[in-house]
């Protein structure tokens, strides 16, 4: 059976799985109780996420987002060019939802900011080094991977965590404030403190 996007798994009445298949293969699968690790990009890579006020405000939204769709943030980092969140589905709508919404807020806030702060001296929000304009902050899609066991969050965890490192942007990962690793080693909170781990 179908319902728009959405189509029952057909393990058998009533199932509660539901898949979205999207073009090139790609498959969204929700309604598992998984945890979702996942990765959304800035317009063709760019580092318009590359100031702390930019990485500041999309921690904030997600703080609002993570409230209004009551879902449980795991664990985050926030790079100049791209996001990676670890999150449960949440109660109300997919993760899907949860990340049309933030996409949609945060570019929002950063334009809305921009305006108000506006100097000819500056470069446009959407702009990159090299001042070409961007049309949006982000692409139009984003990477989705169930993560259903305690070693795959460990492993995607790790990774996110050490990704500000192996990118050459810090020497060790408790400098970089933007990811919740501080949360994980020292008991931080921050802007967008994560939620306690699940217990499996």
């Amino acid at each position: 059976m179908c319902v728009g996007c959405r189509t029952l798994c057909g393990v058998g009445k009533g199932c509660a799985v539901w898949t979205c298949p999207l073009r090139n293969r790609l498959e969204r699968r929700y309604g598992q109780r998984h945890l979702h690790f996942i990765t959304c990009s800035c317009y063709r890579r760019r580092p318009l996420l590359g100031t702390p006020r930019k990485r500041d405000a999309l921690l904030k939204i997600l703080d609002q987002v993570r409230t209004r769709y009551k879902f449980l943030l795991v664990g985050y980092v926030v790079m100049p060019e791209h996001i990676h969140l670890l999150i449960s589905e949440p109660k109300t709508g997919t993760p899907s939802t949860v990340l049309q919404v933030l996409k949609q807020r945060v570019s929002r806030a950063l334009r809305r900011k921009t305006r108000r702060r506006r100097n000819p001296n500056q470069l446009r929000l959407w702009q990159d080094a090299t001042g070409e304009a961007s049309p949006s902050l982000w692409q139009r899609r984003f990477y989705d991977f169930n993560v259903w066991s305690k070693k795959k969050r460990i492993e995607k965890l790790h990774y996110m965590h050490m990704n500000p490192v192996k990118r050459g942007l810090v020497t060790d990962p408790k400098l970089w404030l933007w990811s919740s690793y501080r949360f994980y080693q020292y008991g931080e909170r921050s802007i967008c403190t994560p939620d306690p781990q699940p217990k499996w």
